[in-house]
């Protein structure tokens, strides 16, 4: 979880961003990706990395964020 805490938000927005919109001339991997998991043909071993290589910077801030949340809200129940 050290990792995480260490990663700065500005270094994750950005990263989310760029993995998000790459490739940049063509239709995003995130989005053709996606699209293929909801009609339920995203079954190749190297799309489904594709898809959790460029989703990987969301998830992290994600996660970051919901740390953030969990111990501000232990905070707040210590100290009542």
């Amino acid at each position: 979880m050290n990792f995480i805490n260490n990663l700065s938000f500005p270094v994750l927005i950005i990263l989310a961003i760029l993995m998000a919109i790459a490739p940049f001339g063509a239709e995003p991997h995130l989005i053709e990706k996606w699209n293929m998991l909801m009609a339920g043909t995203l079954r190749k071993p190297l799309d489904i990395f594709d898809f959790l290589m460029h989703s990987a910077p969301f998830i992290l801030f994600v996660i970051k964020v919901g740390m953030i949340i969990n111990k501000a809200a232990e905070k707040s129940n210590s100290v009542e």
